[in-house]
């Protein structure tokens, strides 16, 4: 069982994976089909097979796949949330502090051996290819409603929190927050797909040129 779990909403779920094997199991062997297949190939009846159970036992976790997407989505906002209090708790200096957040959000991501039971690297490349599929919905309106974004929301209030130390008068501090954190995956989704979309290359020199673009967007942006 994992030392450290994190406290994701409720309604995400219908009983937390993080609290027994089976669903641990879950977590992880749905992070890697889906970042091998892909979020339509994905199904609850060839996770089922893979970690040798039931469909019936899944939907005892969740209700269906685009829930389980959400989940883990939420989970990663979490995740990195928890890194940059790592990284911004000695900190003082509140443009060290944002320097230091976007550091950590344009990082590549790598497996971090506090949470065993998931591969971020696979995370990271589902959050890039998957994300807009769990907001561009009909029914966004009502996961709203039902707190689903919450760790989207609790990390982009956090560094809007940092900005707001920097320029107090800035009045687009979570517009500002929440493109960065769209903008770093969908440039590094172009450097991969759509390479005259974008100024990275699909090189590992991408993540530090990440960081350099959104560092100049962000400085130029509350200091104007």
């Amino acid at each position: 069982m994992p030392t450290l779990t994190f406290k994701l909403n409720d309604h995400l779920y219908v009983r937390d994976p993080q609290h027994t094997q089976l669903g641990l199991r879950i977590i992880s062997k749905s992070i890697e089909m889906i970042d091998e297949l892909g979020f339509e190939q994905f199904t609850f009846k060839k996770l089922a097979h893979e970690i040798d159970s039931t469909e019936a036992s899944i939907y005892r976790y969740f209700e269906n796949k685009h829930r389980l997407l959400l989940y883990l989505i939420a989970w990663y906002w979490n995740w990195l949330e928890y890194r940059i209090d790592i990284f911004t708790s000695a900190v003082a200096d509140p443009k060290e502090k944002l320097r230091a957040c976007l550091r950590v959000i344009a990082e590549e991501k790598k497996y971090d051996p506090t949470f065993e039971f998931v591969n971020e690297e696979a995370l990271h490349r589902i959050v890039i290819a998957e994300l807009d599929k769990t907001y561009l919905t009909k029914g966004v309106d009502g996961y709203n409603q039902e707190g689903l974004f919450g760790g989207l929301k609790s990390l982009c209030k956090k560094i809007s929190g940092i900005i707001l130390q920097i320029n107090p008068t800035y009045e687009f501090a979570p517009s500002l927050v929440s493109t960065i954190l769209v903008t770093a995956n969908q440039q590094l989704f172009f450097a991969n797909h759509l390479p005259t979309l974008t100024a990275l290359k699909a090189d590992p020199e991408r993540y530090q040129k990440l960081y350099n673009f959104l560092e100049n967007m962000a400085f130029r942006s509350i200091q104007a």
